[in-house]
């Protein structure tokens, strides 16, 4: 008797789990369904539901500045004279930086938006994750001003080296890259 428990039970669980499944399915599918239905009888209001996102994803992507990508940023320094300007905090920074690239930290950058707005040459924007750069331009609020796409951490994670301490050093997977170690 206890053997033949021993096999219903994971059964019953499997089947429990099963049917479970099934039911979110048929609801899912009965939702689905209301909401085609939805769109099918009120197009227009549709239609502007669908304008608002797109405009709000356009809009949402200007403010936050023009991304490059780790490629792209070398491209740039070599070719356009690029500035790099990295808002991350003194601490950080010294831990490791993109060579080339000075650090302002983003609280000190209200002090010396008119430096930075005085550069003729494209302005690359580097935080730790992408993310904070989109404010700092904002408040920059110049045409030629970008941000590195992902930060420091799309940086190592594209391969790319950085300068500073020791313990610096690309995050990628299989064989090392040379770094730029001074």
């Amino acid at each position: 008797m206890v053997g033949l428990i021993g096999i219903i039970a994971p059964c019953s669980i499997s089947l429990g789990c099963l049917l479970s499944l099934i039911e979110r399915l048929i609801f899912w599918r009965y939702g689905l369904d209301r909401a085609l239905e939805f769109v099918g009888n009120h197009p227009f209001l549709f239609g502007i539901l669908a304008v608002l996102a797109v405009l709000f994803f356009a809009i949402e992507n200007k403010r936050s500045g023009k991304k490059i990508s780790p490629n792209t940023l070398g491209m740039m320094v070599n070719s356009q004279n690029a500035q790099l300007i990295d808002i991350r905090a003194k601490k950080k920074f010294e831990t490791g930086y993109i060579q080339g690239s000075r650090n302002i930290p983003f609280t000190n950058l209200k002090d010396r938006l008119e430096e930075i707005r005085a550069i003729e040459h494209p302005v690359i924007i580097i935080c730790d994750m992408g993310v904070q750069a989109g404010a700092a331009i904002q408040m920059i609020g110049k045409n030629n001003v970008y941000r590195l796409e992902g930060g420091i951490g799309g940086w190592q994670g594209a391969g790319m080296p950085l300068v500073g301490l020791k313990d610096a050093k690309p995050k990628s997977k299989g064989k090392a890259k040379p770094s730029l170690h001074k």
